[in-house]
């Protein structure tokens, strides 16, 4: 194949799924990986897409479901700064929930001293935490995502029915001040209504680039959002819509 016709195959397929992996590319054209590293730098130049480590997405379109896999080494440094805020909020006793972003995986092994009840539908969640003897793991089951590593559907949703926590911490894909909070896949997005329904206090998890977006469907409205954590500064519009809204906004140093 043609070194062109096959950046215009993985420009369609990068449209199509909105993130594509290193390996799998390597399969479909049977080129080496630093072949297929090399295109995605060409398209990254072009301004096509966006590179992180093992593959590439792009950020447009409501239905955007990045791979887990590569969700995991965006914004690294922004996640962390939100799970460090996030642990202040968390004491011994707790029962919380976290959800399947990468922003509570980080959240999850910075858990050390505290004994809580966690509940989770994340299999990478379950999987930092499975050996920590402070925490009670409770596993949401339901269908396996191969996308997100987590337990989605109707099982899922039953069973978080089940359940309350003094804590939840969800994220999102987007957060608009027209829209409320919207994520991109519709079974993830029940999971964390759910979770915000059961909740005490409920804290969004998100970095600033998901702000003044909207994804495919609801998630919750303002009203059911006691705490934001950010890891960047917002603009002034945002602190005075917050605030009508009686949601606190922490803004991560």
């Amino acid at each position: 194949m043609l070194h062109i016709t096959r950046k215009s195959k993985i420009k369609e397929l990068v449209i199509e799924k909105k993130s594509v992996t290193v390996s799998e590319l390597t399969k479909m054209f049977n080129v080496t990986e630093e072949t297929i590293r090399r295109d995605l730098k060409q398209l990254e130049d072009e301004g096509f897409l966006n590179r992180t480590y093992g593959g590439a997405y792009i950020s447009d379109g409501v239905q955007n479901d990045v791979d887990v896999n590569l969700r995991e080494f965006i914004h690294v440094e922004g996640k962390k700064k939100i799970a460090a805020k996030a642990l202040s909020y968390i004491k011994s006793g707790d029962s919380i929930f976290l959800d399947a972003s990468t922003t509570s995986l980080v959240i999850a092994s910075m858990l050390t001293n505290q004994k809580l009840t966690v509940v989770t539908n994340s299999i990478k969640v379950v999987t930092k935490l499975m050996n920590n003897s402070n925490i009670k793991l409770v596993i949401i089951g339901g269908t396996l995502s191969g996308s997100s590593l987590s337990n989605l559907g109707r099982t899922a949703e039953t069973n978080m029915e089940h359940y309350f926590f003094d804590t939840a911490f969800i994220s999102c894909r987007s957060v608009s001040r027209q829209h409320g909070i919207t994520d991109s896949n519709e079974q993830q997005a029940v999971i964390r209504k759910i979770a915000a329904e059961h909740a005490n206090k409920v804290f969004l998890i998100a970095d600033y680039t998901k702000f003044d977006k909207t994804s495919f469907t609801s998630i919750c409205t303002f009203e059911e959002i006691n705490t934001i954590i950010v890891d960047e500064e917002l603009p002034p519009e945002w602190h005075s819509f917050l605030a009508e809204k009686g949601v606190q906004l922490v803004e991560c140093e």
